[in-house]
């Protein structure tokens, strides 16, 4: 009997259209349950499935999505996969009973052509991912492997896909891009390029002030439906929102814009009300739909609002979020601006922007509090290793822009409880997820790379030892179980598991970043950090070599390859600070905009990290220098480093 795979996910619209409409009418589930085995899989618990079948579907298909169903032999080759299809033929796809009735035939009496259809399928399933890694590993002996033209042919390739008037990159729908925009926020700071800030800018501040950003309870949906930013998908996933407060992190450090600072506040003060758990653990994502309504929960009529805060707070409210009778979707309305409180003041001419701002703010709080009262979207309460890494990165970095001690108890307590509940009893590896207390199925490559970050990230603001330890620890583990050493690349899944048909190399930058080039920026750290280093730096120029040509072609889907190329071209700025202030001027430097740093402090001397190594204390509290294997003469104030920084040669 052929196997059927549906693969979806807890916040995925079309697949609680299609489980309505098909999977749970009695009739349906019968044909299926009679001629297939059906398996129901979460992509988010199980990814490396996922890869597999929707390669499958692409290959057949051109494209892919979710639902994803896939059809297999009983030894889980695929022979078909498609996405949604109707319960009547409609939008030139047949039904999904036509489906199963001619799938199920083909599997009975042309076994031949399905199987060689299957075997076609995993020959180029097998062979692809590698069409654009270099087959060579480079010479990493010359004397510029990684040259600053290659910088800015990505930047150039990056410029190309710029929307000049609403931010982001392309037409809609439109994703945030948020780490091509972290490339280039990095870029300006080394080449001075203006119109790679001006982007950054212009794009933060469209989404921020559009309807992907949840005016009144902060956060930001998936994607917008629109060029302008203004009609989401209303689904609100953690890892956008992580990868969002980084961004706007490290933007805050360089221009203290308020908006930037008011943004990450409101979207972690989300976080921390809406996807937390009591254990300190992160929730995966939100619903876009409520009562069966994609946005049902979020949008406004302007009587509503009026009838919230009465006719005289209601005008000016409606005006700054742009709400009208006849509505801007749907007939309802989705809050969002189009200028900033001194500006919408300036240009009534009335009043102070500190007043206007203070009475619209106490109107959102009570706009929030009606919203509350409204049947929710549902929540998808798993607690995913990868995706709580990246948001406990995310809130270590939010405390070393804004200096707010809960954002750094929020990181250390996150990573504590990863650290504890997910790992495996007996051994050294760890969980993929964590649902009603249960944790289960073996962690992936983007499990580990994430959170040997996020331990790195908790260093960097608690200057614990203990989190380089175990970064250390998790590091070795990968280089063991992951690393393909002929390829120099490593596997999304570990060699312990051998419940697949295939095992594959994730290399792209999609929605999150790959695990292959988060590990590449984790060896660039580490090999700095730990003793014996030398070995992780080389094998991050390795990679990066084997993906360069890649990457200046296609950055937009190797935006994190980017930035660790990056790294290799100007070199990482190894800081050391020593002495009784060590841990206070070293907060001081975190808030300061550097894209590539590597900062370790210690009110005592360290003799077992090279770069502490040496460093003894002294009346006054160091501030060491180096790069390269040579350090500065040390400095004493943040000022002075500012200005060895500025003598750096970029």
């Amino acid at each position: 009997m052929p196997i059927l795979v549906s693969i979806g996910y807890a916040t995925c619209h079309w697949c609680h259209v299609m489980e309505r409409e098909s999977f749970e009418n009695e009739e349906v589930a019968a044909f299926m349950n009679a001629h297939f085995i059906c398996i129901k899989v979460d992509r988010e618990e199980r990814p490396d499935v996922d890869q597999i079948y929707m390669e499958a579907c692409q290959i057949i298909s051109g494209s892919g999505g979710w639902p994803l169903n896939c059809f297999l032999l009983p030894d889980g080759r695929p022979f078909f996969a498609g996405t949604y299809y109707p319960p009547q033929p409609a939008y030139n796809r047949p039904s999904w009973v036509q489906v199963l009735q001619n799938l199920s035939d083909a599997f009975r009496n042309k076994r031949e052509v399905v199987e060689e259809q299957a075997s076609r399928l995993m020959e180029i399933i097998e062979g692809s991912g590698t069409s654009l890694v270099s087959k060579k590993i480079g010479d990493l002996g010359k004397t510029s492997p990684f040259p600053k033209a290659a910088l800015q042919t990505i930047f150039q390739n990056l410029k190309e896909q710029f929307d000049t008037k609403n931010g982001g990159f392309g037409n809609a729908p439109k994703f945030p891009g948020t780490m091509s925009l972290h490339y280039l926020l990095n870029y300006h700071y080394f080449t001075g390029e203006d119109e790679a800030l001006r982007h950054v800018l212009l794009s933060l501040d469209k989404m921020i002030m559009g309807g992907l950003y949840d005016q009144i309870g902060g956060g930001f949906s998936r994607y917008s439906t629109d060029a302008t930013w203004l009609v989401p998908h209303f689904e609100k996933m953690l890892y956008d929102n992580a990868l969002l407060v980084n961004l706007l992190s490290e933007a805050y450090k360089l221009t203290k814009k308020e908006l930037y600072k008011e943004s990450i506040e409101e979207t972690l003060a989300f976080i921390a009300r809406e996807m937390t758990s009591a254990e300190g653990g992160f929730y995966a994502a939100l619903d876009a739909d409520s009562e069966g309504v994609e946005g049902k929960y979020h949008v406004w009529d302007i009587n509503e609002i009026r009838t919230i805060l009465g006719e005289s707070l209601a005008g000016d409210y409606c005006a700054f979020y742009g709400v009208s009778p006849e509505g801007n979707w749907e007939g309802k309305n989705i809050l969002h601006r189009k200028h900033t409180f001194e500006e919408f003041v300036k240009m009534r001419g009335q009043g102070s922007a500190v007043d206007f701002k203070k009475k619209i703010k106490e109107s959102s709080k009570k706009l929030l509090a009606a919203r509350a009262k409204r049947v929710r979207p549902a929540l998808d309460d798993k607690i995913l290793l990868g995706w709580n890494a990246l948001q406990c990165s995310a809130y270590a970095n939010a405390y070393a822009a804004l200096q707010k001690e809960s954002y750094k108890k929020a990181a250390v307590r996150n990573l504590e409880f990863l650290l504890e509940k997910f790992a495996q009893p007996g051994g050294l590896e760890f969980f993929h997820t964590c649902k009603n207390g249960q944790t289960q199925y073996t962690a992936f490559l983007d499990d580990y790379a994430y959170l040997i970050e996020a331990a790195l990230d908790v260093y960097e603001i608690t200057f614990d030892t203990a989190f380089i330890v175990q970064a250390g620890r998790l590091t070795e583990l990968v280089l063991a179980n992951f690393l393909d050493k002929e390829d120099k690349l490593f596997y999304f899944t570990s060699s312990n598991q051998k419940d697949l048909i295939s095992r594959r190399k994730d290399l792209y930058d999609s929605a999150i970043p790959s695990g292959n080039s988060t590990m590449v920026c984790n060896l660039q750290r580490l090999g700095i950090i730990l003793n014996g280093g030398e070995d992780y730096k080389k094998l991050a120029a390795e990679m990066l070599l084997k993906l360069r040509d890649a990457i200046q072609q296609h950055p937009s889907s190797f935006s994190k390859w980017a930035i660790g190329l990056m790294n290799e071209t100007y070199s990482i700025n190894e800081i050391a600070v020593v002495g009784k202030e060590a841990l206070e001027k070293a907060k001081a430097i975190n808030e300061t905009f550097l894209p590539n740093k590597v900062v370790m402090a210690s009110t005592i001397s360290m003799q077992n990290y090279p770069l502490l190594k040496g460093k003894k204390e002294q009346p006054n509290t160091f501030i060491y220098l180096c790069k390269n294997h040579a350090c500065r003469q040390p400095v004493t104030t943040i000022e002075a480093l500012s200005q060895l920084l500025n003598k750096n040669e970029v």
